[in-house]
């Protein structure tokens, strides 16, 4: 009897092998081959995704605040979590494939009244039995088990994936959250400087007017600007507590105990980031390998529906000892076997598997459109990055020089005044200019840091802590945003 099994369970582990699924192809990227934008790749230079975060973001407050965040996040430790559901679920799905051993132990007494006994009196009967035994284990013949044993495989690792993915985004999320920050913080300070300023300027205005130097006109235009400057200096207030709000939800607990903080102009950031060739995206993106392994599980799924069209085959075994007697359970004579293999083959199921398999093909096509779809959106994120950096350079230095230019004019607008060559309306107008040029230069410069931080993003960047040293390759020097 024991051959017998054991010889079935062999055959069931040859013949598991066998899979229905189909053979899986990976879809072909449906991106251009190279970007539209010429990169700086250089083979000497570490990849993006291979840079540390520390490396990449030198602001040692920042550097605090993304360690925090790794350690704190709930929404990062959720996907933490979601790994460890899946691989308990994988682990419950994988145990199919080998059979169940039970140890049974059991035992009765029963009376049977002498009006229904056969004897005509009564009796009372026992029944003690002590075994092995084998349940309902399933020989995969068709590769049913093993492949939805594959499918678990690949949600498990899609899910962990997917957990990369989310540190990768949390990364860039608080730096960019941080340079905002910093931002507003630069804003409120400019127009609290200006407010100052202007509250000088307006208290002599008004002293003009009184004495009737000067019209009503001037007065109020002075107080115009005045009320301007405080306007923004209180819009940048709001603005940063809210940026630190959605930085203290980022980092998931109180921004105390941090580094002291670098202002915009001050930040140094890795910009010289080779983008290589799209295909490169496949292996850096833990999101498009996440993509693909849902693929891959659904590509399972396809072998587990058309394995059911064919028989299931499953064995119920036993062995073990039964006697009527406790004390004569482990005698001579007492050995007690059972063998029941079952034959299940379906004939009519009303298209209850037909319409199983079109769901599981019609779920990968799903699938497929979903992996495509992530290549192209990284395409698009990396696209979209190499084109503003460039000229993001050129316009910081740009926007720099109108700031100059209009301090310049302020200045001598200032002088042409005192010296009664020019209105009030001409200072006025160049104050103006001027405090708006100061702030258009903050906001470029933060689009400028946000626009490196995505390239980081979007090249897989954001997984490692320090660099990844690759002979020759040095890390790329950081360079300053002016």
């Amino acid at each position: 009897m024991m051959k017998t099994i054991t010889l079935a369970l062999l055959a069931a582990g040859v013949l598991s092998a066998c899979s229905m699924a189909p053979k899986y192809v990976r879809p072909d990227a449906p991106v251009a081959a190279e970007y539209g934008v010429p990169s700086k790749a250089d083979n000497n230079q570490v990849r993006a995704v291979d840079i540390g975060w520390r490396n990449f973001f030198t602001d040692p407050r920042l550097q605090v605040l993304i360690g925090n965040a790794i350690a704190n996040n709930r929404d990062l430790r959720v996907a933490a979590l979601r790994i460890e559901e899946a691989r308990a679920l994988y682990n419950i799905q994988s145990a199919d494939l080998l059979p169940t051993l039970n140890v049974n132990a059991t035992g009765s007494r029963a009376r049977v009244p002498a009006s229904i006994s056969n004897t005509g009196s009564s009796v009372v009967s026992s029944n003690y039995q002590v075994g092995l035994g084998l349940a309902a284990f399933e020989l995969d013949f068709f590769g049913r088990v093993r492949s939805l044993s594959d499918a678990a495989l690949a949600a498990y690792l899609s899910t962990e994936e997917a957990q990369r993915a989310a540190q990768i985004s949390l990364v860039s999320e608080v730096a960019k959250a941080y340079l905002s920050e910093r931002s507003f913080a630069e804003q409120q300070d400019l127009a609290r400087q200006t407010y100052e300023s202007r509250v000088e300027a307006y208290k002599l205005s008004k002293q003009r007017f009184e004495v009737g130097a000067s019209s009503a006109l001037d007065l109020r235009n002075d107080e115009a600007l005045l009320q301007t400057a405080r306007a923004a200096e209180l819009l940048a207030q709001r603005q940063r507590a809210q940026a630190m709000n959605a930085l203290t939800l980022l980092v998931g607990q109180p921004l105390t105990d941090l580094p002291p903080a670098q202002a915009l102009s001050s930040q140094t950031i890795l910009t010289d980031i080779p983008a290589g060739l799209p295909s490169d995206l496949l292996t850096q993106r833990p999101d498009i390998r996440s993509a693909e392994q849902t693929l891959l599980s659904a590509n399972a799924n396809i072998g587990a529906a058309r394995a059911a069209f064919f028989p299931r085959i499953s064995l119920t075994a036993g062995l073990g000892t039964s006697s009527n007697e406790l004390a004569g359970l482990f005698e001579g004579g007492s050995r007690s076997w059972s063998f029941a293999p079952q034959l299940v083959l379906p004939i009519f199921d009303a298209g209850r598997n037909r319409g199983n398999l079109n769901l599981a093909e019609v779920r990968k096509d799903i699938a497929v459109a979903n992996y495509e779809k992530s290549i192209q959106v990284a395409f698009r994120e990396v696209s979209d990055a190499l084109v503003a950096r460039d000229l993001l350079d050129q316009q910081v230095e740009a926007q720099r020089l109108v700031q100059e230019a209009q301090a310049e004019r302020f200045k001598f607008a200032t002088q042409r005044f005192q010296n009664g060559i020019a209105s009030s309306l001409d200072v006025l107008d160049a104050q103006r200019e001027l405090f708006t040029a100061q702030l258009s230069l903050v906001q470029v410069r933060l689009t400028r840091l946000t626009n490196a931080v995505d390239l980081y993003r979007s090249l897989g960047g954001g997984l490692v802590e320090t660099t990844v040293a690759t002979a020759p390759a040095a890390t790329p020097a950081p360079a300053t945003i002016k």
